[in-house]
């Protein structure tokens, strides 16, 4: 492309506001012909061109000669930068209006202000890395936790691409026998072993149905695990969230039903961010906002994947909690959940209950929510749970446009399986696996539209 097609952009990469030093980058084929002409070296004569990839220190000037800022420049040569084009960086004084005096000056000797993502989508589309590693970008520059930061940092480095890469190779492998058979299809013979494509069709089901059932945990390391806090009316769940929180969140009154929405709020507790959902007390009502709050917490339950169940220690029987928590097992689909007793108001205790010593089976944790009383005991036993669900080396889709491509290629390679099972023409078959070759390189951007790209990289900010 030419520099009208393709025009050399510039933006300011740093957060804006005030601040001891920004960036400014350029990046297209006039990057270092407007630096030569804006920029005055003070420590070095050289030209870019002889060394680049070194750091100059020098004054940006405009036009009249006059002095913009000091500043240190760096120019990037193509292919070797972020977005495989010729790139400048200018790192300037933090203020406002000298940032936005050099932006100016810059768009003055030809730059056009970058679009929200345009650095990333043009180092897509030179080819520097694929659409899942671009989203990571994005997802690096969110993450607010251990967990959104390291995978966002796998799929950077192209852990998912990977795995989807092996399923297009095996898939292209079983593709181009069947089409081969087409080209052929007069002569009636058969280049692939029937057997031998069912056994690999039964492989590659099983592989894409895990990433597919993978979303789950990968949404929840990306936006933080939920946590349902649950219990009976006044069992202290607004006053434990008040805790948790150190602040005066949900409104706590002794009056039963206080709490008929679900109050959420976010917590960092060793690198993993939770999300706290404080319920409406799970009883039987004639209230009917009540029950709505209540089904709420019902589908706060489902959602979650810790729950919090509260209980009053002095007044509540084993057999109780026993009941409840089956109850809600086996009828709100919490049967993989991760329940944790707690046992609250132990500040009202006179004497042990004599049903005190069946609580150890439970393995809970007793606190005053109140008096903020071992409150520390319910975080580390988070962080615990959380530590030992940490993805390892697994593949995991946290992003929901891939989850919604792995279903879709999930369903198109059962619609293969279902017509191998039934015999169908050849031509079907390599119909269906095509679809299937389409869904997996949509991820990746092997096969993309405008359309699509133009909603990935919009969410970005200018500047990346």
């Amino acid at each position: 492309m030419n520099s009208l097609e393709n025009p050399t952009i510039c933006a300011i990469s740093t957060p804006a506001g005030s601040g001891a030093v920004a960036l400014i980058r350029m990046s297209g084929s006039q990057s270092l012909p407007i630096l030569n002409q804006i920029f005055r070296s003070k420590t070095q004569k050289k030209d870019f061109q002889e060394i680049p990839r070194k750091i100059y220190f020098g004054e940006v000037v405009d036009e009249q000669n006059v002095i913009i800022d000091e500043v240190l420049v760096w120019y990037l040569a193509a292919p070797n930068s972020y977005t495989g084009e010729d790139m400048v960086g200018i790192s300037c004084h933090g203020s406002p209006f000298i940032q936005k005096t050099i932006v100016e000056l810059l768009i003055r000797k030809g730059c056009k202000m970058a679009d929200g993502g345009e650095f990333t989508m043009r180092a897509f589309l030179n080819g520097k890395m694929d659409l899942v590693q671009a989203e990571s970008v994005a997802d690096l520059i969110a993450s607010q936790s251990r967990t959104s930061h390291a995978l966002a940092m796998k799929n950077l480095r192209g852990g998912f691409s990977q795995k989807i890469q092996q399923l297009r190779e095996q898939l292209l492998r079983l593709a181009s026998l069947l089409e081969l058979e087409l080209d052929f299809s007069e002569e009636d013979v058969e280049f692939a072993n029937r057997k031998e494509l069912e056994q690999l069709i039964d492989t590659l089901k099983s592989e894409i149905k895990t990433l597919v059932d993978s979303f789950a945990l990968g949404n929840v390391f990306k936006n933080g695990i939920p946590v349902a806090i649950i219990g009976k009316p006044n069992v202290g769940k607004s006053t434990l969230l008040n805790a948790l929180m150190n602040e005066e969140l949900a409104i706590v009154s002794d009056i039963p039903g206080t709490t008929r929405d679900t109050i959420e709020d976010r917590l960092n507790i060793n690198g993993f961010t939770f999300r706290f959902m404080d319920t409406a007390g799970i009883r039987a009502s004639d209230d009917t906002l009540e029950n709505i709050g209540i089904n709420r917490t019902y589908r706060a339950v489902e959602q979650s994947f810790i729950v919090l169940y509260i209980v009053d220690t002095p007044e509540t029987s084993i057999e109780e909690i026993l009941n409840d928590i089956d109850y809600l097992k086996k009828n709100h689909h919490a049967e993989n959940k991760e329940f944790i007793v707690i046992g609250n108001k132990t500040d009202l205790l006179v004497t042990l209950p004599s049903h005190f010593q069946k609580w150890n089976d439970l393995n809970p944790i007793f606190i005053s929510a109140k008096r903020k009383e071992n409150i520390n005991l319910i975080t580390e036993r988070l962080s615990e749970i959380a530590t030992k669900s940490e993805m390892g080396d697994q593949t995991l889709i946290s992003n929901a446009r891939h989850y919604e491509a792995m279903s879709c290629a999930y369903e198109a390679l059962l619609q293969v399986e279902q017509s191998f099972q039934n015999n169908l023409p050849t031509d079907l078959i390599a119909s269906d696996l095509r679809m299937v070759l389409y869904r997996l390189g949509s991820i990746t951007g092997e096969v993309s539209s405008e359309e699509i790209l133009s909603s990935i990289f919009s969410k970005f900010c200018i500047g990346k």
